[in-house]
């Protein structure tokens, strides 16, 4: 009994954090009224989580189109289908590497940056100081945390994909020589609004909400010392980068079928 109990205590722990982290974030949604309604509270988190993502997401996004267009290149000269390397960077771009690459940098910058900052509150005691004067640090705190997330997530992906398609173009039009007219053209006339630039908004978007939630809730659970605001941060880097991961083959599953 003793060794079914150990083999078992990990599934039974997971289970009950899940299950806290349910109710934690009914909790935020529930509190989100006030947050936004002191919407000064969120502006400053959109700073923090995103206008201070903005030069890594953009530096990453131009070195990916670029690497893009350089491979997409040497494949498609092969088959007579240069001029379709437009075509190939933006769909990438649009459908996944924007969503999804500028996901995980999100929760390597602004992810991380959040939970060691909710972790540090609570190890320093300022949550409790916040309960003592009856304000609550759901509302005060995590929400408006939350939220800033949420907003900024779309906006550094569409910058992504923006940067990346600049990269392409750099590399295919001024360095390969492509002409710079079929270039633009036929990305124009293949990417499709409501199919390609709608469905990648709506990964953004969930993908927000998943690193958001999970940052604040590990900074909220987070055990009140140094070593445990540290695992936290760790935590929340491999768990929003294979949440991210398994969301994209969900979403991409259902949006993309018979395309």
């Amino acid at each position: 009994m003793k060794l079914i109990s150990r083999i078992g205590a990990p599934f039974t722990d997971a289970l009950l954090k899940l299950g806290f982290a349910a109710r934690f974030f009914v909790a935020v949604l529930r509190h989100s009224p006030i947050a936004l309604l002191r919407f000064s509270l969120t502006m400053r988190e959109i700073w923090f989580a995103g206008v201070l993502s903005v030069l890594i997401i953009g530096v990453s996004g131009l070195f990916v189109g670029m690497v893009l267009a350089l491979q997409g290149y040497d494949t498609l000269v092969r088959f007579g289908a240069s001029s379709s390397l437009g075509i190939l960077v933006a769909l990438s771009l649009v459908r996944e590497l924007g969503p999804v690459v500028g996901a995980l940098l999100f929760a390597s910058r602004a992810g991380s940056a959040i939970t060691a900052e909710i972790g540090l509150m609570k190890a320093t005691e300022q949550l409790s100081a916040m309960e003592m004067m009856a304000v609550n640090p759901i509302a005060r705190v995590v929400a408006p945390r939350f939220w800033g997330g949420v907003i900024s997530m779309p906006l550094l992906a569409a910058m992504f994909s923006a940067m990346g398609i600049i990269g392409g173009y750099l590399v295919g039009v001024q360095l390969l020589g492509l002409d710079s007219g079929s270039f633009w053209s036929q990305m124009q006339a293949s990417v499709d609004l409501r199919f390609d630039v709608i469905n990648g908004v709506i990964k953004s978007v969930f993908f927000g909400i998943a690193v958001s939630l999970i940052a604040v809730f590990e900074g909220y659970d987070a055990p009140p010392t140094a070593e445990g605001v540290s695992g936290a941060t760790t935590r929340t880097v491999v768990t929003s980068a294979l949440v991210i991961l398994g969301l994209d083959v969900l979403l991409t599953a259902f949006m993309f079928r018979g395309v």
